[in-house]
């Protein structure tokens, strides 16, 4: 088997079984007689490598499934639903249905979609290897990615849509930056899996970026991660506070974490915003029903909705993936 490859093929049932991927086909599509002693050798490779047939494929000689499928890295978070609410609006006129579904980081996962029969795949993760996000491009399924951050190996096989995270967190900076704020606290992702920010991050790249260009430190110090869930965050942050840690400025990676840090910092003793600016990102429903309201970084979610189905469109049709980019708007509230 071709060990390259974190998910099995049709050759490589072949290979392993000493049978043509002819006779392979015959075996899984149940339309040719195969001798049964070949048969049987087909099935226990196919059972030892955990192949899943590839119905997407069969997908793209001809039949619709007419279903879409979104990939994040956390359903549960606002941002996501929103998006996908926004595409059921159009998408539904033009007969199709979508699906959101959280990634997993293993090869299973990978098959699991694979050998589902969707005409398109939507990724917006930063957690999910890349690898991953390779192997699912092999199954030819057209693909658009929300770039959360950059890949190496991409290219132009997938659409890609830059939703303006980094340029937005950038502004959020300088925001802070002209109310006169020095020590700025990035609050990253909290993860029960130790899937935190790199500098691929499109968002955290932008608070480094930033930072940098106003010679203002990036340590362990301002960034505030390692934490695998919000109570961790929220009673962390507090100790740092109380030992002597120096912020008059916050960024949230996004408005829930925001909002967690702001009330971290006011158990604190500390006001917002007199003592610390707070903005968050994604401009969600709480930032108008927190006290104080939230500033915030609006994401052109309806602009990029119609982006993904326009380009998955393109691409069933047999047109070439394409790139598209989007700005972001700050929405000052009281929190700054």
């Amino acid at each position: 088997m071709n060990q390259n490859r974190s998910t099995p093929t049709r050759k490589d049932v072949a290979q392993l079984a000493g049978v043509s991927e002819t006779i392979v086909s015959y075996v899984l599509n149940n339309n040719r007689y195969v001798a049964q002693e070949k048969r049987i050798r087909v099935l226990q490779a196919v059972k030892q490598l955990h192949y899943h047939p590839n119905t997407v494929a069969r997908a793209l000689r001809g039949k619709k499934s007419n279903h879409i499928l979104f990939i994040a890295d956390n359903i549960s978070n606002e941002h996501f639903g929103k998006i996908v609410e926004e595409m059921d609006r159009i998408a539904y006129d033009k007969g199709y249905l979508i699906s959101l579904l959280a990634d997993r980081n293993d090869s299973e996962f990978v098959a699991q979609v694979n050998s589902r029969l969707v005409d398109g795949i939507v990724i917006s993760s930063t957690g999910f290897e890349e690898k991953y996000v390779m192997d699912l491009i092999q199954s030819e399924v057209p693909m658009v990615l929300l770039m959360n951050r950059e890949y190496n190996m991409v290219g132009n096989k997938a659409s890609r849509i830059y939703t303006g995270l980094q340029q937005g967190v950038k502004e959020c900076v300088k925001l802070l930056v002209e109310k006169g704020r020095r020590n700025i606290l990035y609050i990253d992702r909290v993860s029960q899996h130790h899937r935190y920010s790199t500098t691929d991050d499109l968002r955290y790249n932008g608070f480094c970026t930033q930072m940098a260009e106003y010679g203002l430190p990036v340590s362990s110090e301002n960034v505030i991660s390692g934490y695998r869930s919000e109570e961790e965050l929220y009673v962390g942050l507090q100790n740092r506070i109380h030992n002597g840690l120096k912020v008059d400025g916050i960024v949230g990676r996004n408005d829930n974490l925001a909002c967690v840090a702001m009330a971290a910092v006011m158990a604190c003793g500390l006001k917002v915003p007199q003592d610390i600016s707070i903005i968050g990102f994604d401009n969600s429903r709480m930032s108008n029903y927190v006290k104080p309201t939230l500033t915030s970084m609006e994401i052109d979610r309806t602009g990029i909705a119609r982006a993904i189905i326009t380009m998955l469109d393109e691409m069933i049709a047999g047109n070439p993936p394409s790139v598209q980019a989007f700005d972001t708007k700050l929405i000052e509230r009281e929190s700054t």
